[in-house]
């Protein structure tokens, strides 16, 4: 009987910690729920704060009512370095200081000015349509629009000495050969390899010769001769989808032409109104020695042989 007593107390009493325990393990298991409500209730200038930021009001603690997250907690945790803020500080490379080096003598030197016309390439894709496949066949690369533009300015700057000139000085130098620089955006920044005498050039040398440049550039392959004495520069920032730009003079040189985005637009065109293929160019030169009769003449030149290719061709 005494050995049952203990026995006995220890088997009632064990069921009633059983039953109690619940109770703690519930009580706990709501603390964080009613926090996480708590926090989740922003006022409408905190949820902008917070979405502006990328915060989530779960890692804020809360000041308000019943720990509620006000926006000037949010704030303070800004401050505090919470919040998706990441910086980092890398040094420019080699290329990209002289780049902004280039950029900023161009600002500093030069009485810049930009002009703009638009062209319908309506037959120049017709062209490319028609005789691309031949093209690509017989020359083993594609037919682009970059030899019609290059080969357009070429003829232009035959027209427009002024243009093709450049400032040693105050000297003005004027360029009896049209040495193209052309554009190329590669991962490290911007590169301008020339095609030296284009108004010699065939679509098919252009072509391939900023094919080759291209790869060149891709591939960290280009030498220091290949970008250095062009007298003028084509940019095409259509590529990545501009539909208007002011590009910036290269010096020495005088001029730059800007190609854009191809977009479908309605036209007139022989008193009825017609969709067309249309891009807007852009001629930014210096002031100092072209006149604005001159570059909006060398751009309506450009335009006029590139809405009639077959003049190009003829040398027209």
């Amino acid at each position: 009987m005494i050995e049952e007593g203990p026995v006995a107390t220890v088997a009632t009493s064990a069921p009633a910690a059983a039953t109690e325990a619940p109770k703690a393990t519930a009580s706990v298991s709501l603390a964080p729920a009613k926090a996480s409500a708590a926090q989740a209730e922003l006022s409408p200038a905190g949820r902008f704060v917070a979405a502006v930021n990328d915060i989530n009001p779960a890692d804020v603690s809360g000041t308000g009512k019943r720990g509620q997250v006000t926006k000037e907690d949010l704030i303070k945790h800004i401050k505090t370095g919470g919040g998706a803020r990441p910086e980092q500080r890398v040094p420019m490379t080699r290329i990209r200081q002289r780049i902004a080096e280039r950029m900023m003598q161009s600002k500093n030197s030069i009485a810049m000015l930009t002009s703009f016309n638009e062209v319908n390439l309506s037959k120049v894709m017709a062209m490319r349509k028609e005789l691309g496949e031949p093209f690509e066949k017989t020359h083993g690369i594609k037919l682009g629009f970059m030899s019609f533009f290059a080969k357009a300015a070429a003829n232009a700057l035959q027209k427009y000495g002024v243009v093709n000139a450049s400032v040693d000085g105050t000297d003005v130098i004027y360029h009896g050969f049209a040495d193209i620089s052309i554009a190329v955006a590669t991962e490290k920044g911007l590169v301008t390899p020339v095609l030296r005498n284009v108004e010699n050039m065939s679509f098919s040398d252009i072509e391939g010769s900023i094919a080759s440049y291209a790869k060149q550039a891709r591939e960290g392959g280009l030498k220091l001769e290949d970008l250095q004495g062009g007298t003028f520069t084509i940019t095409n920032g259509g590529t990545f989808g501009s539909l208007m730009s002011t590009p910036i003079v290269n010096p020495p040189q005088s001029a730059i032409l800007g190609m854009h985005a191809i977009k479908d637009r309605p036209i007139a065109e022989n008193g009825q109104v017609v969709i067309a293929p249309m891009m807007y160019i852009a001629l930014s030169y210096d002031h100092r020695i072209i006149d604005g009769k001159d570059a909006v003449l060398f751009l309506v030149d450009i335009k006029n042989q590139l809405e009639n290719p077959h003049r190009m061709l003829l040398g027209l």
